[in-house]
């Protein structure tokens, strides 16, 4: 399936900002079943200086310095994307949760793609005993660690509300899991914590979800979503696989990954400081368009 997918931020301020530096993680990864095939950002007003890197998750990370005084900045990103990949059945056997912890901690590799990397608590997904007894009750002794999984995605999907309104990208993991609500963020942040209090290598995804619109209704333009799931090693036959607790969904061709980091802290799409402006006003539309 390819993609041509338009990310279109921008930021309206009540004052006029003298300097801006941002952070942008707008090109989505090759790798896993997923080709890039193009990629561009425009910017405005014109940086006055830009740079690139990647980072040590392969995620190609700009630098921009704006200079010029200004009351909005737009940020559009235009990428083209060849996705192909099968999801395993929900039911599919797999190796024993506790094999694969037990694998897992004994890696050697430190590569990005190295599941010790990820048992570990990070920045915004600290390890809690709620959160880990919320997670055994999917993870009984000798589960395989796919099913286990499936089920804990299930849970959360009919256990939290999503509400946009209930929590903002500060909200503490615990808080959202005392008021079972969120958005997609704290979805993925929520199983997270639970696979890794199990000792289960976890990863967290940023990228875009494609939707489809009722049957007889029209696609909306900027409708579509910026997105948030998990990743979790099962083992090394099986290695990584995707798992979408805010749709109860394993990952397949209808998700774009942008980024895969600790937490949405080392993925976040844009991101950065301002001199200037007391208020700012954010706007985001994304369109996935299937290219016939």
């Amino acid at each position: 399936m390819i993609y041509d997918i338009r990310h279109v931020t921008t930021y309206g301020y009540d004052t006029p900002v003298s300097f801006a530096r941002c952070s942008l993680r707008l090109e989505p990864k090759s790798g896993g079943g997923q080709e890039l095939i193009s990629h561009s950002v425009e910017i405005r007003p014109m940086p006055a200086e830009r740079t690139s890197r990647r980072d040590f998750f392969g995620t190609l990370t700009e630098s921009v310095v704006i200079e010029t005084q200004h009351r909005s900045l737009r940020i559009a990103s235009r990428s083209r994307v060849n996705v192909d990949r099968r999801a395993p059945a929900r039911t599919m056997s797999s190796p024993a949760w506790e094999s694969v912890r037990d694998v897992a901690f004994a890696a050697r590799s430190l590569r990005a793609d190295s599941p010790v990397g990820f048992v570990f608590a990070s920045a915004l997904v600290p390890v809690l005993p709620p959160v880990t007894a919320y997670a055994v009750e999917s993870f009984s002794p000798g589960t395989g660690v796919l099913v286990g999984a499936v089920d804990l995605m299930h849970r959360i999907r009919n256990g939290f509300r999503y509400d946009s309104k209930a929590t903002v990208i500060s909200t503490p993991l615990q808080e959202v899991f005392d008021n079972r609500r969120g958005v997609c963020q704290d979805f993925a942040h929520v199983m997270i914590a639970g696979l890794r209090g199990l000792g289960l290598p976890a990863a967290y995804v940023s990228g875009y979800l494609r939707t489809i619109p009722p049957p007889g209704k029209p696609r909306l333009q900027g409708a579509d979503a910026t997105h948030a799931w998990v990743s979790l090693w099962c083992g090394e036959e099986l290695g990584w696989i995707g798992f979408d607790p805010t749709n109860d969904l394993l990952v397949e061709n209808d998700h774009i990954v942008l980024g895969v980091g600790r937490d949405f802290s080392d993925v976040s799409p844009v991101d950065g400081i301002i001199v200037g402006s007391r208020r700012q006003k954010l706007g985001v539309a994304v369109d996935v368009v299937v290219v016939e």
